[in-house]
């Protein structure tokens, strides 16, 4: 169960939903506003309602998509049908402890990032959590702002490429940290919607990703796509960083890189 005091969570309650009206971001968002689209794709496995709250809708003005269970069985579920860039996960729950949760996922082959949010904060249960298979641990209470930070790094660790500034071809570079898209030096302003799509190409280089996937990153749990969404904003962005940069794998998908 979470350690914050009420007080605590009334008040980054309120500030992120100040934030969310408004329909902006503080931190380094470049753009991207709260309901539009989405930079990871996060399942948030939490039962305290306030706790979950406030962590939510800090993600969601940040950016992420991000769906939300207070349970391990409902848990597995989500995971088997959706894929996930990184699972928030405190321990007790109501119907179990989040490690057997972890270490299931683990011994089925699952490599899905995990960041342990927990009351819970002894040596031996840092050591246990992180044997288990989890990526970064982090005792409540907590900023949130790091949290953001730490789902930045571990998104990163995974992608391959460790290094928030990745090159492309025709001079344009990307800060994937700072979520900014240069072309020789200049910035480019993208929306929040191509940041995502590129965000998502740029962390796996040379690997083509199909419409499908693509659209997973870009929308929370249950939201309504458009048809064509991942086209129209495919090409929005080659008009901006130029069309050499996203290739088109006829019938499968979309790749940068390789």
């Amino acid at each position: 169960m979470a350690a914050f005091p009420d007080s605590y969570l009334k008040s980054e309650i309120a500030g992120v939903q100040a934030v969310v009206r408004k329909g902006r971001y503080s931190g380094r968002s470049h753009g991207r506003h709260a309901g539009e689209d989405r930079f990871l794709r996060i399942l948030l496995v939490e039962d305290e309602v306030m706790l979950a709250e406030a962590v939510r809708d800090h993600l969601l003005a940040a950016g992420e998509a991000v769906d939300h269970t207070e349970s391990i069985h409902d848990a597995e579920i989500m995971i088997r049908g959706t894929n996930y860039d990184v699972l928030l996960l405190d321990l007790n729950l109501p119907d179990g402890h989040g490690i057997d949760l972890l270490r299931a996922l683990r011994r089925n082959g699952s490599a899905m990032p995990c960041i342990i949010l927990t009351a819970q904060d002894q040596i031996s249960d840092r050591i246990e959590g992180l044997n288990a298979g989890a990526d970064d641990y982090l005792v409540k209470p907590f900023d949130l702002n790091e949290l953001s930070a730490r789902l930045s790094a571990v998104a990163r660790r995974y992608s391959g490429n460790p290094n928030p500034f990745v090159a492309l071809a025709g001079g344009v570079e990307v800060d994937l940290a700072g979520r900014v898209v240069m072309i020789n030096g200049a910035q480019i302003d993208v929306t929040s919607r191509e940041w995502a799509l590129l965000d998502q190409m740029v962390r796996r280089p040379g690997q083509t990703l199909s419409k499908r996937q693509l659209e997973e990153a870009l929308y929370e749990f249950g939201a309504e796509i458009e048809s064509n969404t991942v086209e129209v904003y495919v090409s929005r962005l080659r008009r901006k960083i130029g069309k050499d940069v996203i290739k088109t794998v006829r019938g499968v998908g979309y790749r940068v890189g390789g």
